[in-house]
């Protein structure tokens, strides 16, 4: 199951959204290791690609539960 993150960069419009299979928690704790004294925050998203940001435009961080996705048809 991805997890999806979104990412506020200070002095950018837009905001990143990169999905990870790492865990919520594990997300969290590399958040807060940049928050105290990392030079950037470093994750991977689901293709593998490693995505650095540095921690000095870090303006927030949304971590969204990992719910599986329902593909097909179904009756509301």
């Amino acid at each position: 199951m991805a997890v999806e993150i979104t990412i506020g960069v200070q002095n950018q419009a837009r905001e990143l959204v990169v999905e990870s299979d790492q865990a919520p928690d594990e997300i969290a704790a590399a958040v807060a290791a940049a928050l105290d004294g990392a030079p950037a925050l470093t994750l991977v998203d689901v293709r593998g690609r490693r995505i650095i940001i540095p921690t000095a435009v870090l303006g927030y961080v949304e971590i969204g539960s990992d719910v599986q996705r329902k593909v097909g048809f179904s009756s509301l």
